[in-house]
């Protein structure tokens, strides 16, 4: 017994006559204790692995003592491991005990190396392909997926996150990708766990993030027939996924991965993989897969004939707007400079928001149904409609019957909704830098810039007369993001919600550079704090983000969807402030009855106070009832290294 490992269990006060489940390094055993004498086996009943701890001891008509499993009353000899006889010849593995100062001691044998396994494999070729950060949930169907990743993370090569609900992993994995660029993956087991993901898989896919969904799934064996959590994974995500395979053990397992992230990162949408729970821990010798030599170039170049055109209409244009989408991040120096050469003013749909910041001579602000009088003003006025990276869905609100350029790398997307002048299709920055060097502000053109100075002093000379409107019903939203607006970093990574909230922040808030994420076209409640989660690994995994503050906002209900997350954020110490609205009530869509002529129905809520309960949660958390107390509490709570929430009593009538 020399060459044994003699692990410590705990203190040896288990009462005579009964019986404990134990860890001893990774091995799962059951302790007993009868008769003055101890013993442990494995705890794994050989029927259907029910757990032999969680049992009893019985004593047969011979006095002798069994262990019987919880599951079926399978009885074993807790000396032997050997059962009564008849259904299981060889019996249990038994282990050594020794009871040393108080203490039980189990003699495991030395642990063999680790043997590689498919899903180790896969892991690897990940990592080599760039995944940098896993949410998600370890479970009983993806185990062998989850010591894959595990092993990743020791090494240092992969971050995980665990959530407390899968749909929050998908929001975060979501706001990841709009951010970043770049794909995190999601950890689940078969059945709900996948399942849960739905709704911010579409997220990802329909405002154009990567994302990589990794779901276990029942034994290969038991497909089909109605297992306990076998749902038809390939079917339930054939919409949203752009790629998705299951894993077998005839498959080529590190090309699976490296098509599912190169899917993820060029079409800038969803992959998914189904691993089997059988399948994880076959043994594997493949190289990891890697993305060398198979990356072409991103920029695609618009035509010598569509620039001739553009330069055309440009050149000519009395007053030009530039509008720019989400799809513009990438190139919005390139944009500005442009608009700075045409002195163009630039407005951004709600998804583009922040995309130049609102204290530039250029900036008009937010077009549409979140927007300012400033953007639609400019709209109106305009002659010539240089659209950039943004689609003309009814929320936009861009004009249709305007002379109109617009640019886009992904073909579908030019005319999408209806005819445009000029339909260009290319990356926009190459669009950018093909057109700088000969665009030229037509001699007669208005000066636009001296107009847009006039424009924001009327509209902030409008938000301050609102601020007078606030009563005793709770604070003005045009007053917390007055105040927001004063005191957030400039290069702080914002992450906004769905309902009236969300108008608000679009409406009254004024960017200074910041990074602005949101569930743009699927307009999913609920995407706050989950997206505020996601932004916050970015600053772990990006030098570029690294330092920056990160901020959330949602009203009371979108923050009731995944409210538990909050101690998500405490669990890995994630420096974010929530900012959140209270009025007890689904704002938003009580507005909306009232403009059908509904009757107002089901839209009130009951809450706790949310400050206290960030602060059960071991965060900070403060409330705050009047406009004019706002700016000091999120300065206060900016401040904090950590998870705060800042919940703030809101006048659901003054959005």
């Amino acid at each position: 017994m020399s060459d044994l490992d003699w692990i410590s269990v705990g203190p040896a006060d288990l009462p005579d006559g009964r019986v404990k489940t134990v860890s001893a390094k990774t091995h799962f055993l059951c302790l007993s204790h009868f008769d003055g004498k101890w013993a442990a086996m494995d705890n794994h009943c050989p029927h259907q692995g029910g757990p032999l701890g969680e049992g009893s001891i019985e004593r047969g008509k011979d006095d002798k003592c069994w262990i019987r499993c919880p599951w079926h009353g399978w009885d074993f000899d807790p000396i032997t491991g050997a059962p009564p006889g008849g259904h299981e010849d060889s019996g249990q593995k038994t282990y050594p005990v020794e009871i040393r100062d108080g203490e039980v001691f189990i003699g495991l044998q030395p642990d063999p190396p680790h043997e590689r396994t498919v899903t180790d494999a896969m892991a690897e070729t990940m990592v080599n392909w760039g995944i940098k950060r896993v949410f998600g949930m370890v479970g009983h169907s993806n185990l062998g997926l989850a010591d894959a990743i595990r092993r990743r993370t020791i090494d240092g090569e992969l971050s995980y996150t665990g959530i407390r609900h899968e749909g929050a992993a998908a929001f975060a994995a979501s706001a990841y990708g709009k951010l970043t660029g770049k794909p995190a993956a999601c950890l689940t087991i078969a059945g709900p766990g996948a399942t849960n993901l739905m709704t911010g898989m579409w997220d990802a896919k329909v405002d154009r993030a990567p994302i990589l969904a990794l779901t276990g799934q029942v034994q290969t064996q038991v497909f089909g027939p109605g297992a306990f959590q076998d749902i038809d994974l390939t079917s339930a995500f054939q919409a949203v996924s752009r790629f998705s395979q299951t894993v077998l053990s005839t498959s080529n397992h590190t090309e699976l991965v490296s098509l599912a992230v190169k899917t993820a990162l060029l079409e800038r949408d969803v992959s998914h993989l189904i691993f089997p729970d059988d399948i994880q821990t076959q043994p594997s010798d493949a190289p990891a897969g890697k993305p060398d030599g198979r990356m072409g170039g991103p920029v695609v170049r618009p035509t010598d004939a569509d620039v001739t055109a553009a330069l055309d209409m440009m050149n000519t244009a009395k007053r030009p707007l530039i509008i720019i989408g989400h799809g513009a991040w990438e190139a919005r120096e390139e944009i500005t400079a442009l608009a700075e050469t045409l002195g163009a003013p630039v407005v951004t749909t709600f998804k583009g928001k922040g995309l130049i910041p609102d204290n530039h001579p250029n900036a008009g602000g937010v077009l549409g149904r979140s927007g300012t009088p400033i953007a639609s003003w400019f709209m109106n006025e305009s002659d010539l409609q240089i659209v950039l990276g943004a689609s003309f869905s009814n929320h936009t609100g861009i004009n249709r019957g305007k002379p109109t350029i617009q640019v886009d790398f992904e073909r579908m997307q030019l005319g999408k909704f209806h005819p445009v002048t000029l339909p260009i299709w290319g990356e926009i920055g190459a669009f950018c830098d093909l057109i700088k060097p000969q665009v030229k502000r037509a001699k007669d053109a208005d000066d636009q810039i001296t107009e847009l100075a006039g424009r924001w002093d009327i509209w902030r000379a409008e938000k301050a007369r609102r601020l007078t409107e606030e009563g005793t019903n709770g604070a003005h939203s045009a007053a917390i993001f007055d105040a927001l607006s004063r005191v957030a970093p400039a290069d702080a990574l914002i992450s906004v919600d769905v309902g009236n909230n969300t108008y608000s922040f679009g409406r009254y808030f004024e960017t200074k550079g910041q990074r602005v994420m949101m569930s743009g076209y699927l307009g999913s409640i609920g995407f706050g704090l989950p997206g505020g989660m996601g932004a916050w690994a970015a600053t772990q995994d990006f030098e570029e983000f690294r330092g920056r503050k990160v901020i959330s906002i949602s009203g009371d209900g979108g923050f009731g969807q995944y409210a538990m997350e909050m101690t998500t954020a405490v669990k890995y110490g994630m420096d974010i402030t929530h900012i959140l609205l209270h009025n007890d009530q689904l704002g938003k869509i009580t507005k909306e009855q009232r403009s059908g002529e509904w009757p107002v129905w089901e839209t009130n809520l009951v809450n706790p106070s949310f400050a206290a309960f960030a602060r059960l949660c071991g965060a900070h958390g403060v409330k705050v009832t009047k406009g004019a107390d706002v700016e000091a509490a999120i300065a206060e709570a900016l401040a904090i290294e950590g998870p705060a929430l800042v919940e703030i009593m809101a006048d659901a009538d003054l959005i």
